[in-house]
C-alpha cells in the first residue's frame, strides 16, 4: 500500500471528515503512484487518516473512501456501500421507483452517482479513480438491485478535469422503447440516453410538493421547464393556467408528452424560447403570474465564472419579481455548489430592490433526500430552493 504525508498542519479538515486531499496538501513522495491507485493518507506525523484513490493530475490529488482501512478495491467494499445507501432510500421512501441510489461524496463514494429509473440504472463515473473501478461497481450494482440495463452518462464536464473522455454508452443490457417513472403519483417519461443530467431531475421531488396549496387557481409560468415536472406538478395542485418555457425543442417536446401522460385537457402549454428574451416580451406585455419558477441550469460552472454567474441570477430573478401579481410567489433555485446560500439570498435582496419589490422570503429548502449533504463536505449541497412572495 502507497502511503502519502500531509504536510505540517494540513489534517484538520480531514479530521473533521472532508474526503478531499488538494495537491497542494501532499508532501513530496519519492512513491510513484499511477494514476488511480489505492494510497492511505497519513498526518505529517504518521499517523493513519484514511484510504482513497489517487490522480496527480488533479487538483484533488486523493478522494477518501474509507477511515477504518477497508479495502477499496473489492467487490465487497462497493456493494457494503450500495446496499447501505438503498436501505437509507427505502427507508425514506419505500417502494419508489426513481431514485438517486448513491450521491458521490453524500454516501461516502466520491465521484460515483448511481440513478435508477424503473429498471434501468444510470451510472456516472465522475473521476478517474472511481472510472478505473468500475468493473467492480457494476457487478455491486447487479448484486444489490439487479436491473435490467446500466447507461453510462459519462458527459459530465467534470470528466475532462480528470483527463476522461466524455462519453454515453450502454454498458449492459438492452433500454426499452419507452422508459416510464412515477414522481408524486405523477407519470413522467425518462430519456436516460440523451435527456438533462441522468434523464430526470430527482432532486426536486419534495420541493415540487411545495407547491400544493399555493397555486390553486393561479396563472403559473415555469421557466427552463425541462420535461415539465414543475409545471405538471403545478396543474395537478389546481392552477388555471400553466405556461412552460424552454430553449430545447427536445425538451419541450417531452414536457408536452408529459402533459398528455398525466392530463386529457390542455392543462399545461410548453413554449420553445429563450427565457431571458420571454421575460422580456412578457414585462412588455405587462403580464403578470400569481406564481413563477424559476429553475435555471448552473450559471456558475466554476470559480472563475461566478461572478458573471452571480450577474445571470440577479437580472433573470429581477425580471422574475417584477411579472409576479401582488402576493405572487416566486420559486427560485441554483444548482451551483459555488453559490452558497448566502450569496443566492444576498443575490435574491438585490434582485428585489432593483425590481422595486418588497418579498418576503417564505421558506429556504435544498435537495431531496436522496442526494444526501454531508455536513462536513459543504460542497455536497448544491442546490437551494427559495420560496418567496410578493409582498403587494
Amino acid at each position: 500500500m502507497i502511503q502519502l504525508l500531509l504536510r505540517p498542519g494540513h489534517d484538520r479538515r480531514v479530521r473533521r471528515g472532508h474526503p478531499w486531499i488538494f495537491s497542494n496538501e501532499l508532501q513530496p513522495s519519492s512513491h510513484d503512484a499511477h494514476p488511480g491507485a489505492t494510497v492511505e493518507i497519513l498526518s505529517a506525523h504518521g499517523e493513519y487518516l484514511g484510504t482513497g484513490y489517487y490522480n496527480p493530475h488533479s487538483l484533488i490529488a486523493v478522494r477518501l473512501l474509507s477511515r477504518q482501512g477497508e479495502c477499496i478495491d473489492s467487490v465487497d467494499f462497493y456493494r457494503s456501500r450500495l446496499q447501505k445507501a438503498l436501505d437509507m432510500r427505502n427507508s425514506v421512501y419505500g417502494d419508489i421507483n426513481a431514485v438517486r441510489l448513491v450521491h458521490g461524496e453524500g454516501d461516502y463514494l466520491p465521484g460515483l452517482v448511481v440513478d435508477r429509473y424503473a429498471d434501468v440504472v444510470s451510472v456516472q463515473f465522475l473521476t478517474l479513480g472511481i472510472d478505473r473501478r468500475r468493473d467492480l461497481i457494476l457487478q455491486a450494482v447487479n448484486d444489490v438491485v439487479a436491473p435490467s440495463a446500466v447507461v453510462a452518462r459519462n458527459n459530465a464536464a467534470v470528466r475532462a478535469l480528470e483527463n476522461l473522455p466524455r462519453e454515453i454508452e450502454i454498458l449492459q443490457g438492452n433500454l426499452p422503447e419507452r422508459l416510464e417513472i412515477v414522481e408524486n403519483g405523477l407519470r413522467f417519461l425518462v430519456d436516460v440516453m440523451h435527456g438533462q443530467k441522468t434523464g430526470h431531475f430527482l432532486d426536486q421531488k419534495e420541493n415540487h410538493l411545495a407547491l400544493r396549496q399555493r397555486v390553486a387557481g393561479k396563472r403559473v409560468l415555469d421557466l427552463f421547464c425541462y420535461s415539465g415536472s414543475w409545471a405538471i406538478h403545478a396543474a395537478r395542485y389546481g392552477a388555471e393556467e400553466v405556461t412552460g418555457i424552454d430553449i430545447s425543442s427536445g425538451a419541450v417536446k417531452l414536457a408536452q408528452e408529459n402533459a398528455r401522460l398525466n392530463f386529457q385537457d390542455n392543462a399545461c402549454r410548453f413554449i420553445q424560447s429563450d427565457v431571458f428574451e420571454s421575460l422580456k416580451d412578457f414585462h412588455a406585455k405587462r403580464e403578470r403570474f400569481g406564481t413563477i419558477v424559476l429553475d435555471p441550469p448552473a450559471f456558475i460552472k466554476n470559480r472563475k465564472r461566478r461572478r458573471e454567474g452571480i450577474k445571470g441570477y440577479l437580472t433573470i430573478n429581477r425580471r422574475a419579481m417584477e411579472l409576479l401579481e401582488p402576493d405572487g410567489l416566486l420559486f427560485t433555485c441554483t444548482c451551483s455548489h459555488h453559490m452558497d446560500r448566502e450569496t443566492f439570498l444576498d443575490t435574491l435582496r438585490k434582485a428585489a430592490f432593483q425590481a422595486g419589490r418588497e418579498m418576503r422570503l417564505l421558506e429556504i429548502r435544498g435537495q431531496s433526500y436522496d442526494h444526501p449533504v454531508l455536513c462536513s463536505c459543504p460542497e455536497t449541497e448544491y442546490l437551494k430552493c427559495a420560496v418567496l412572495q410578493a409582498c403587494g
